[in-house]
């Protein structure tokens, strides 16, 4: 029985919106709208009341599924475990393949983003790396090898 259409977005809740959409604007994602939610809506489906959050989504070039980065207004985002490792329960990491992964691992470096471990190659097939972005948030950046 398939209920699944297909992938509309990830979500991820930030607590610096503009240095987040900053931070994947620059891997190559697209800002395909802003905007604000709060009321009823919002409430019943985040389960919490008074919840107000600006949002901001972002979409691959090749028009795949969306990023949904969303800090909230009120009440104030409480914080993750921005050391989470890929053993730790949740969210793993968000993936993209890139083009050239050692330009863009020199490009987010320069802008103060680490690895979390180092660039691994399997079987002849990818070159893959996790770089930690805003708010600890572990991207998967990975390149086709031949």
């Amino acid at each position: 029985m398939a209920h699944v259409r297909r992938l509309d977005h990830i979500g991820i809740t930030v607590s610096d919106l503009a240095s987040a959409t900053a931070f994947f604007v620059g891997l190559g994602l697209e800002v395909e709208g802003t905007g604000s939610v709060r009321g009823e809506f919002v409430e019943t489906v985040c389960a919490i009341p008074g919840a107000h959050c600006e949002i901001v989504m972002l979409r691959p070039p090749d028009g795949g599924s969306r990023l949904e980065l969303s800090s909230f207004v009120t009440p104030d985002h409480l914080p993750g475990s921005p050391a989470a490792m890929a053993n730790e329960l949740g969210l793993r990491n968000v993936s993209f393949e890139v083009g050239d992964l050692d330009a863009v691992i020199g490009e987010l470096a320069a802008a103060g983003y680490g690895l979390v471990g180092g660039i691994g190659e399997y079987e002849n097939s990818v070159r893959m790396a996790y770089v930690r972005g805003p708010d600890g948030i572990v991207v998967s950046l990975f390149e086709q090898v031949g």
